[in-house]
Formats: C-alpha cells, structure tokens, sequence
C-alpha cells in the first residue's frame, strides 16, 4: 500500500534532514513554514511536560509559529505534517521509513480484523487493557501497530520512531487525542528522565546500534514504581545459521528499492513452496527458504503475500540486527536497579519485563 503523498516536505525541513541526525539549531528568529493544519496548542500543549529539549537536555519546550522551542537554549524544533521533529534525517534507520511507508496498514489489527498485535503486546506486557490516568512511551513505533492498541488503553501515549515510519503511524493513529507522535532518536529521548509509567519497545532494540546503551536511554525514562518491557532478537545458534545472517553481509548494503523489488517478485514464486514445507514439516518447514512465511495467522492469501515481503525485507534490510542472550538482557535490568524482573523467550526473541523501585516512604 503506497503513501507516497504524505512525505512531501517544505524546502525548509528538506534541506536541513541532509545536514546529520542531530537535533535542528535553528535560530529562533528564522522563519519556518508550518503546515497549517498542524497539531493545535491544545493537542500538543498538553502533553508538553512530558517533553525536554533534545540539545540542553534541561529546557521546557513551548509550542509557537516556528515550532516547539526550548525555553533555555532557544533551539527550534520543526512541526513538520503535524509531527515535532527532533531529528534532520532517518541516521541508520532509513530502510525503515521505506517499509512502513510502503506498508502503512499491513500489520494493523484494524486491518488485517485480526488481533495479532494486540495478543503480541499484552502477552509481552502483561497490561491490563484499561491504562486510564497513566502515561506510556512507545519507542519505534513503525507504522504503529502497537501504537494503535496503545491508544485503545485510554493512556496518554508519547510514541516515536527515528525514521520517517511517523508519518505512516500519524495517518493511521494521529486522530487520537490522547497521542502525540514524535520523531526522534531511541539514543536521545526527548522525555524528561523518569517521567514515564510505562515505557514500552518491541521489535526495535536490535537494530540500534548498541543495544544496551539504548536500553541505557529507555531505562532513564521509567519513573519510581514504573514499568518497562522489551523484546530483541535471541542469539541463538538455530538463528544465527539462518538465511538472514548468510545474506545480510550483502543485502543490508543494497539499495532500499532495488531490495524491495527483488524479494516482492520472488516471494510470489516462493510462498507456495513454503506452503508445502508448512504441511510437510511443520513450523520449521519454511524455515529452509530465504523468505519469511506465516502460515499459521490464517491471513488472506494477498494479505500473506504483503506481510511475507514486508517481514522478509524487514529481516535483510536493516543497517543494524544485533541478537541478546537472555543473560545479557538480565544484566541490562540489573545494573539498571530494576525489580521484578522477568526474562524469558517469547514470540519475537528474549521478552523483558522490569520495575524501577518505588520511592522510599
């Protein structure tokens, strides 16, 4: 599903996403040209407190013509199509914003009338489905699977992604009022530090360049008695002799296009195949093919099509995938000072659940 109309930029914001991924120095006394339908001080404002500036790391951020500006240094953030921009460019995340902008809707609930992201996310966090009064940040939201059951807790929800996949999640989420959707780097949150109830990160961890450093930042968002889940790929020996790790030393180099091309004309050719080997061996049959194939969500023959080039390019496009053990997602927790924690494996890999201590009496 193509939305190629939704990226479209003013010259502004377009030449300054070439610069780096750092946050924008504008001047505050430059012009910015804002989309007029742009977030109201209402939809934004109120969510501000829970927002830092991404330079100082200290200012309050207020929202005027040229943007959200710090109170303190002064830099501007950019309202670019409704979404705060805390970064100029994608960085290492790029192929990310290609495939969710490609795939807006494939993996939706509400599109494919399936649960399967709301099963997956409540079976990681063990949530109950009411978060009315608290407040939860999503880190890599995509094109915001997750972001849509979130929003459907009656918690106020602060997601964001590095990538351009924003913009895919705020045509499909953005009509929720009590979201705001940013873009901004996992290694640089602009959340002030241990503000969140909940903070909340699936299927992105690995492909950061240094996963436990971005544990490090979402880790520092938790507030006292607050909660964190993740999940990262395992470093298991079954997966790291899979087809991804054979191929990726030359696919993560390909061009985005050129990739997503080649894996959409021979998943086609592939899937029956997989099909077979479903019925043959198992869950482990279309392990033996270099696509990857779920026949067991019962999806539409089409709808299977779209999500096997989806995950498929998912799996080989990525500049980052680096596997956990579970020892060494423990050890992230602890040296965090976490409670309750819980590691185990789970659907996408190594699960994580943790708590920060509650504030002394």
């Amino acid at each position: 599903m193509k939305n190629r109309h939704h990226r479209r930029s003013t010259p502004t914001v377009r030449a300054a996403r070439r610069i780096g991924p750092a946050p924008y120095p504008l001047n505050p006394k430059a012009a910015l040209t804002i989309r007029s339908g742009m977030k109201t001080v209402d939809d934004i404002g109120g969510k501000l407190d829970f927002l830092v500036c991404a330079t100082c790391r200290s200012g309050s951020l207020n929202l005027n013509e040229q943007g959200l500006q710090c109170a303190d240094c002064g830099t501007v953030f950019p309202v670019e199509l409704e979404i705060p921009r805390f970064v100029r460019n994608e960085d290492y995340a790029g192929s990310f914003g290609f495939q969710w902008n490609e795939h807006a809707r494939t993996q939706l609930d509400s599109f494919t009338n399936k649960s399967i992201s709301r099963d997956r996310l409540f079976d990681a966090t063990k949530w109950p489905a009411d978060l009315s009064g608290q407040n939860v940040l999503e880190a890599g939201s995509g094109a915001g699977r997750f972001t849509e059951v979130l929003a459907a807790t009656g918690a106020t929800i602060i997601s964001f992604d590095l990538s351009s996949a924003v913009e895919a999640n705020y045509l499909n989420n953005g009509h929720n009022a009590n979201l705001l959707i940013l873009q901004a780097s996992i290694l640089n949150i602009p959340v002030r530090p241990r503000s969140m109830d909940k903070v909340i990160c699936l299927g992105v961890i690995q492909h950061t360049p240094d996963p436990a450093q971005t544990f490090r930042c979402l880790a520092n968002c938790v507030r006292p008695g607050g909660e964190i889940v993740i999940d990262v790929y395992a470093a298991r020996l079954r997966s790291l002799l899979s087809w991804k790790y054979l191929l990726r030393p030359i696919t993560k180099r390909m061009d985005s296009k050129k990739l997503y091309g080649l894996i959409e004309r021979a998943t086609p050719v592939l899937l029956p195949v997989s099909e077979f080997l479903s019925r043959v061996l198992g869950r482990f049959g279309p392990r033996l093919l270099p696509i990857v194939h779920y026949p067991s969500l019962g999806l539409s023959p089409e709808l299977a099509r779209r999500w096997a080039v989806l995950d498929t390019f998912d799996m080989y496009s990525p500049a980052h995938d680096h596997p956990q053990s579970a020892a060494a997602v423990k050890s992230w927790f602890d040296a965090a000072g976490f409670i309750d924690v819980a590691v185990e494996y789970g659907l996408n890999g190594v699960v994580a659940r943790g708590r920060r201590p509650p504030p002394q009496a």
